[in-house]
């Protein structure tokens, strides 16, 4: 296979081949005939999760999917579609989803079987608005899990290890505007003093910093409300936010206060625009909200080792779920995300030393992004449930691979 590369080409893929199904019926032949194999979505993933040696099969040619069931307030899309394109249908609908990522452009499958998370302390991450999948399993069969059904809290956060997400059910709300709005110069002592208050500020709220020095950075808070104060923490709510450091102003989803549909302000990005920086590598974890303030003074002891590396650093909240897997499993979070520049040797340094401080609070690591923690058991109550789910569905471990086997299957 000709050299393929992931979104933020820090990974070359192993594969001995790719593959592009157009049909349900030609990726269940692909995956019955396959020794070893694993689902690619739209490549946004900078750890190996998606990699594997044998069989690759990108997910996004399938047939596009869109059933709307307005009495259950659900619409069934597939799982290669990008939330930026199906969310201006359900818009267009009356309805909404209860929040998006920083990134439209990731893919529905993708991100809920990675755990991805957009921000709000009411709000968990994307795969909680999942009441049921249907897979392709490892033999070319077909089955579908809902919520309810044994084994459901495995399967949507199921890291491709179950089977091939081909159609997810997604719990819908009434449609809803939305209000973005930057407040900058936040001082570190009044976020420790008021992390409460900063976070419960809206519907939604992110933080950037940098971790050096005394000013913190700034806050993006994504309102439904029309009215918003002039400050927060002592922070002046300005007319446009700056962009992140290495981006483009022009990439970024509409900020000023002008309320808009839900889907144009709850992302960070436009989904016609180049995401983020573009050249970059990210790590991030889940600390538990209770732990927040010790992890944050944690990680700003390494401020000056970080800052020659780093774009900007993420800090936002999500609420509690259910999936085994998940990084807010059981647990509200505060999560701590790095957007670092592209230096893989001294990102790779770094990231031990972050995880050093995090682990003892409990925290635990975004599937999509680099880590290098190992020792998982402790933080995953019910791994060994989502183990033996891994085992029934897959008994000769087609969908695993060497990142898997050395964090879940050792």
């Amino acid at each position: 296979m000709a050299d393929e590369l992931n979104w933020g080409r820090n990974l070359v893929y192993s594969a001995r081949e790719l593959h592009c199904p157009t049909s349900i019926a030609q990726l269940r032949g692909i995956v019955a005939a396959s020794r070893g194999l694993r689902p690619l979505g739209t490549r946004h993933s900078f750890s190996s999760i998606a990699d594997t040696t044998g069989d690759l099969i990108d997910m996004t040619a399938l047939p596009r999917v869109f059933e709307l069931d307005p009495d259950a307030q659900t619409v069934t899309v597939d799982a290669g579609v990008r939330y930026g394109e199906v969310a201006p249908r359900i818009h267009a609908a009356g309805f909404a989803l209860k929040n998006l990522g920083s990134l439209p452009h990731i893919s529905v499958g993708g991100a809920t079987a990675t755990g991805t998370h957009g921000s709000g302390d009411a709000n968990p991450p994307l795969s909680a608005s999942v009441s049921a999948v249907e897979l392709v399993t490892s033999d070319g069969g077909t089955t579908r899990i809902a919520r309810g059904d044994d084994g459901f809290d495995g399967a949507v956060v199921s890291l491709g290890a179950l089977g091939l997400a081909t159609r997810l059910t997604l719990d819908l709300l009434p449609t809803f505007e939305v209000r973005q709005d930057s407040y900058e110069t936040l001082h570190w002592g009044d976020v420790l003093d008021r992390l409460d208050e900063l976070f419960g500020a809206a519907y939604s709220v992110c933080a950037f910093t940098r971790w050096v020095g005394d000013d913190f950075g700034s806050a993006l808070v994504k309102s439904t409300e029309r009215e918003l104060p002039e400050e927060l923490l002592g922070a002046r709510r300005v007319p446009v936010a700056p962009a992140e450091p290495g981006a483009e102003p022009s990439s970024s989803t509409e900020v000023g206060g002008v309320p808009g549909p839900w889907h144009l302000r709850l992302p960070h990005f436009r989904i016609d625009a180049t995401p983020s920086v573009g050249d970059e590598l990210q790590s991030e974890w889940f600390v538990p909200r209770a732990r927040a303030r010790e992890a944050l003074e944690l990680v700003r002891e390494l401020g000056e080792a970080i800052e020659p590396h780093l774009h900007v650093a993420e800090i936002r909240t999500t609420a509690a779920e259910t999936q085994w897997l998940s990084g807010a499993s059981a647990t509200d979070t505060l999560t701590i995300g790095f957007t670092w520049k592209h230096h893989p040797a001294e990102v790779g340094r770094l990231i031990p030393q972050v995880e050093e401080r995090l682990v003892s609070l409990g925290s635990r690591p975004h599937w999509g992004k680099l880590t290098a923690q190992r020792d998982l058991e402790a933080l995953y109550p019910h791994l060994d449930d989502w183990r033996a789910l891994a085992d029934r569905m897959d008994p000769r471990g087609k969908l695993r691979n060497r990142w898997l086997d050395e964090r879940l299957f050792s």
